[in-house]
């Protein structure tokens, strides 16, 4: 037999490049999620809608997330995790293309139902692909990496994507968007290892996870502290435009100072998952409650205002891989799933927050008002993560770095 076996990790500069490979999705990912709320208004205007109505927009792609995680998650069981991200990626550019032609309000909410549909299915396998290629002591920041593109999105491409949008029209950013997905699929295959399918490994098998109590009150801890974040950033743009008096010119640099909030919260939270998963969530549900809160505080001054903006990034990215990595852990057998059940998570969190902002500020509050409402869901959130600690170690539910997981597909393919 002429197949050889690759080493069991990657190292050095082969682990570098596969990172990058994953990670560019994500970048794609954050781009088109993130630049929508940065150009709400441009597209509210577009589409003849209220600023509250576009705002289901960003609900109405969160809500394909949801559906689409476990769903392709599931489908894509028997097959290699290389070969699925790849297929999830092109359907994520495909996807794109059909939002940058919608003609009206109504189909612009289905094509963004759509381009939800493969997000969180790629961030699941491309999270397990990561774990599988590092040791197990440094999970946490292999996930945190692959999310990292998420990030740098938020510093380069969504401040980027937002000047092309408010130039040359809003939905260039989905041609943008497009491009990525093409070149992600194009460094995946370059880059990152091929593995055959998890033995045993059926749709069955990953549905399983849905049956566990623990990763429902995994995702609830996700779901509800996280929505907080998102009543609070999807109307950064006329919070800052209405509330802090900024002129809509530089909203691109509040985001970009968001998106360097992220990187830093993205490193730092990786580290935290590898030392204490709950430890690192309950830090981060208490941080963010406390920022929200100031963040309302301040937000008629420009200079605090933005130092919060890129705070608000910080804590709100310590949240995310101690959240995938909680999930993986919840259902050892069934990883890929629970993995993307992170996003769903977060997703169901970003349509939450988006809706009860929604709601506050139809009602006739200020755009300071979804900050309260953000501050109340995280610590409700630090509550549930609390009670899903106590459910684990009374059911003597490892997790963390010395949880006895099958972290490897099997022998590379040829």
């Amino acid at each position: 037999m002429n197949q050889l076996t690759p080493p069991r990790y990657l190292e050095g500069r082969a682990l570098l490049f596969a990172i990058i490979a994953l990670g560019m999705g994500g970048f794609g990912i954050g781009v088109t999620e993130f630049a929508m709320m940065g150009l709400l208004q441009e597209g509210a205007t577009d589409l003849g809608v209220s600023n509250s109505q576009m705002g289901l927009v960003i609900s109405t792609y969160a809500i394909g997330v949801v559906v689409g995680a476990p769903l392709l998650t599931a489908l894509a069981a028997k097959i290699s995790k290389k070969r699925a991200v790849q297929i999830l990626i092109l359907l994520f550019a495909v996807a794109n293309l059909t939002s940058f032609f919608a003609a009206d309000y109504n189909t612009m909410l289905f094509t963004r139902f759509l381009s939800g549909l493969p997000h969180g299915a790629y961030f699941g396998l491309a999270g397990v692909l990561a774990g599988n290629i590092v040791p197990a002591s440094m999970r946490g920041r292999a996930i945190a990496w692959v999310m990292l593109g998420l990030s740098v999105a938020n510093v380069a491409g969504v401040p980027l994507v937002t000047l092309l949008g408010q130039a040359t029209g809003w939905r260039s950013m989905f041609l943008v968007v497009a491009a990525v997905g093409v070149l992600t699929f194009v460094l995946i295959s370059l880059f990152v290892p091929m593995r055959k399918a998890t033995q045993g490994a059926s749709m069955r098998r990953e549905l399983s996870a849905l049956k566990s109590v623990q990763v429902w009150l995994a995702m609830a801890t996700g779901i509800v502290g996280f929505g907080g974040f998102f009543a609070v950033y999807s109307y950064i743009s006329p919070t800052l435009t209405d509330e802090t008096g900024l002129d809509i010119a530089l909203v691109p640099l509040a985001l970009g100072l968001y998106g360097v909030g992220m990187v830093v919260g993205s490193l730092i939270g990786g580290r935290l998952a590898d030392w204490s998963i709950f430890g690192a969530i309950k830090l981060a549900s208490v941080l963010m409650v406390f920022s929200m809160l100031t963040f309302a505080a301040v937000a008629s001054w420009v200079i605090p205002t933005l130092i919060m903006v890129f705070v608000l990034g910080v804590v709100g990215s310590l949240l995310i891989p101690s959240l995938q990595t909680l999930l993986m852990d919840s259902a050892p057998h069934a990883q890929s799933l629970a993995a993307s059940l992170n996003h769903s998570a977060l997703n169901v969190a970003n349509a939450l927050g988006a809706a009860l902002g929604a709601i506050v500020i139809t009602a006739g509050f200020s755009y300071r008002a979804p900050s309260i409402v953000g501050a109340i869901l995280a610590a409700l959130g630090l509550l549930i993560a609390w009670i899903t600690q106590r459910r684990a170690q009374k059911i003597g539910l490892v997790i963390g770095a010395d949880a006895v997981l099958e972290r490897i597909d099997g022998p590379a393919e040829k």
